[in-house]
């Protein structure tokens, strides 16, 4: 099968943007920060680990597509739920994460990012078929 193009390309640099930021983030704020908000930089982690999990999976849509389907899915679930507690009950968090507000600390993109990956799958796997 062909490799990604065009959207895909961007799409999966994009999330290795995100996979890489997201963990030096999380990265530093467990080792130097950790007893400052454990729940938030926690989750800031959880994010890193789904963003890498994205990227790889992305990248190799025919043999990873249920994964890509699956990480995609997770990441929006998080975004909404985390960002509806950070704003409904900030004091869980102490300090943002990545998917607090919805991503605000990053420009919405971690709302708007899996949605264009569930797109980008459909869309995709629509045209295998």
């Amino acid at each position: 099968m062909k490799k990604s193009l065009g959207a895909g390309r961007v799409l999966v640099a994009i999330y290795g943007v995100f996979a890489l930021s997201a963990s030096a983030r999380a990265g530093y704020q467990l080792i130097r920060e950790f007893d400052q908000a454990p729940v938030a930089y926690l989750l800031s982690a959880v994010a890193a680990l789904v963003y890498i999990v994205a990227t790889f999976s992305l990248a190799q849509p025919e043999k990873y597509h249920a994964l890509a389907l699956l990480a995609v899915r997770f990441e929006l679930a998080g975004v909404i739920i985390v960002g509806l507690l950070s704003v409904l009950m900030p004091e869980l968090f102490g300090h943002p994460s990545v998917w607090s507000g919805f991503g605000i600390g990053y420009g919405f993109i971690p709302l708007v990012l899996p949605m264009l990956g569930l797109i980008w799958l459909r869309r995709r796997n629509a045209g295998t078929k």
